[in-house]
């Protein structure tokens, strides 16, 4: 059965549409991530799904119930915010079980189901202490343990590690994706962060303007984008997209053989910086601009007339800026787009 399904789901604000007609279904069990830059419509669906705003057009679906017209309450979902929304003069237990406690569950089962969470978030020992006392990574474990005692079959979270500092933020990720399974719970994961898409992911839903540009598995983003945008914003480094006039102008005609029979002042050749290596033959002559040593990799910018690539090479390159050098990838490792569309050719 599908946990969440849209149907041709809008919403407007005045003349502002937030969200177009947006469709798509998850299974039960995976994490769906929603994904995209700011102001793409993903938190405006996630609050659709939660309830907490009411779709201007379409229909919603929580584990087959049309759940368009219905109040947060009755949807069965829980929810983490991207600010916690810890109660200060709370304690750790008092804050998980809170929900339990409006609901008027029973002492006896608020007890045992705040064990359980306790048990499985490392919260044992924290539970007399105020949010005040815990640091980021502790406060953001209770505000899912308050999800998690729910008992909900669906969790919404609302980019919930944006205020962590990076190697927690990368602890977290583990974490969330091992309680997720665990549990076996449905999962939709807004955020910005593409890293946080790919290594958590079980369906990506890459947004842009209100649109959704891509719906797949992350691998499927990554290594056949359906268009300039997916390439550009998944991937780090993101790909090069390099229109095909300016390679063949630049010397690199050979580059371009095999390519698909669209009128060349249309098409787009894009290739990943890590599937860019140095050529004693052949290739684009191109000058190096900078460098940035990364430890086990170097990323190399590079420019070509009015072409700009970045190439990212193994180690450490000993190559400084105005060096002269020739780049060249697999044919395999292009990606041809329609440059007017943005569209993506087979």
């Amino acid at each position: 059965m599908s946990a969440i399904r849209l149907l041709e789901v809008s919403k407007t604000w005045g003349t502002v549409r937030a969200l177009d007609r947006a469709s798509f279904t998850t299974e039960e069990g995976r994490l769906l991530v929603l994904l995209g830059p700011s102001g793409c419509g993903k938190s405006t669906t996630l609050r659709l799904i939660a309830g907490l705003e009411s779709a201007t057009a379409g229909r919603i679906e929580i584990l087959g119930r049309d759940v368009t017209d219905l109040p947060p309450s009755a949807r069965n979902v829980s929810m983490v915010f991207q600010s916690y929304a810890l109660f200060p003069h709370l304690s750790v237990a008092e804050n998980i079980i809170f929900g339990l406690r409006v609901r008027k569950v029973p002492a006896s089962e608020r007890a045992a189901r705040l064990t359980r969470a306790a048990d499985v978030l490392g919260l044992q020992d924290l539970l007399d202490r105020k949010p005040s006392q815990l640091s980021g990574g502790q406060q953001q474990r209770v505000a899912l343990g308050r999800a998690i005692v729910a008992q909900t079959p669906v969790c919404l979270m609302d980019e919930p590690l944006s205020n962590l500092d990076a190697q927690l933020r990368a602890e977290m990720r583990r974490e969330i994706r091992d309680l997720q399974q665990r549990l076996g719970i449905t999962m939709v994961y807004v955020t910005h962060d593409q890293i946080e898409a790919m290594t958590m992911a079980d369906q990506v839903i890459l947004m842009k303007d209100g649109h959704i540009e891509q719906d797949g598995a992350p691998e499927a983003l990554y290594e056949r984008p359906a268009t300039i945008f997916t390439a550009r914003f998944v991937g780090t480094p993101p790909m090069n997209v390099v229109p095909a006039a300016a390679l063949a102008t630049a010397g690199a005609a050979d580059l371009l053989h095999g390519a698909p029979p669209t009128p060349a002042e249309h098409l787009m050749m894009g290739v990943r910086p890590e599937a860019v290596g140095l050529a004693t033959s052949g290739g684009l002559p191109a000058t190096v601009t900078a460098t940035e040593y990364l430890g086990a990799d170097t990323l190399v910018q590079a420019k070509a007339g009015a072409i700009e690539l970045l190439a990212r090479l193994s180690g450490r390159v000993g190559l400084n800026a105005g060096a002269a050098v020739r780049l060249a990838w697999p044919a395999e490792q292009r990606h041809w787009f329609e440059s007017r569309t943005g569209q993506r050719i087979a």
